[in-house]
């Protein structure tokens, strides 16, 4: 399509006034190559650049809140299929006893003298301590608990904190281990980690037995 020249001194006057390419091909109806090829040349003033420079920021604003309504968008779809998956599964021992021993499998000591769990995260501990007592008869007083933290932690509190996650008296743990720290970093709302012992070899075994039989399961049906 041929332009007049009014067209090109148009789109060359916006470009000095410090529009953008995008905006001279919207503003003329124009294909933004064209804009570009028509005012590549126009040299532009303090006051034009300062606008372009004005508009770029907008337009990354803009395009930072598109990104973000898309990516909300997705999460809220993903949550939305979780939330549906969750509402189908059945709660039972069964399955507490199976999931029980993936968290086993996953974070347990490979021992079987004795249930170990080791971990930093109150929900991965509550929810570990909710299958075991769950799938399995327990003596309370079989469970003892050691803390390891650094120097910056108050021993008590900490103590505390993880007796209320794991619904162990502080009289079941042990003395609690120092860690060493390099002292580059404190980690703020860092409680330590967590190790928890139950006394009991059998259940030891029986977890340990049902990942191993149930990943053999698994790996033959495939």
């Amino acid at each position: 399509m041929v332009y007049s020249s009014n067209f090109v001194e148009k789109a060359a006057k916006l470009r000095k006034e410090g529009f953008s390419y995008e905006e001279i091909s919207k503003e003329l109806k124009i294909a933004k190559s064209s804009a570009y090829l028509w005012c590549k040349q126009v040299i532009l003033n303090q006051k034009a650049k300062e606008r372009l420079k004005k508009r770029l920021a907008i337009g990354m604003v803009r395009a930072k809140e598109v990104l973000r309504i898309k990516r909300d968008k997705k999460i809220k779809e993903i949550i939305d299929r979780v939330k549906l998956y969750i509402s189908k599964l059945k709660s039972n021992n069964e399955i507490n006893k199976l999931l029980c021993s993936f968290l086993y499998w996953a974070e347990g000591e490979k021992t079987t003298a004795s249930v170990t769990f080791i971990n930093s995260n109150p929900t991965m501990i509550s929810t570990f301590l909710k299958l075991l007592r769950s799938s399995f008869v327990l003596d309370e007083k079989k469970f003892r608990c050691l803390v390891h933290i650094h120097e910056y932690h108050s021993n008590e509190e900490i103590k505390k904190y993880w007796s209320v996650i794991t619904k162990i008296p502080i009289n079941q743990f042990s003395k609690s281990y120092l860690k060493p720290h390099t002292k580059k970093r404190i980690r703020d709302n860092y409680k330590g980690t967590v190790s928890i012992r139950y006394y009991d070899h059998k259940i030891a075994l029986e977890l340990s037995f049902i990942y191993n039989m149930f990943a053999d399961l698994i790996i033959q049906r495939t």
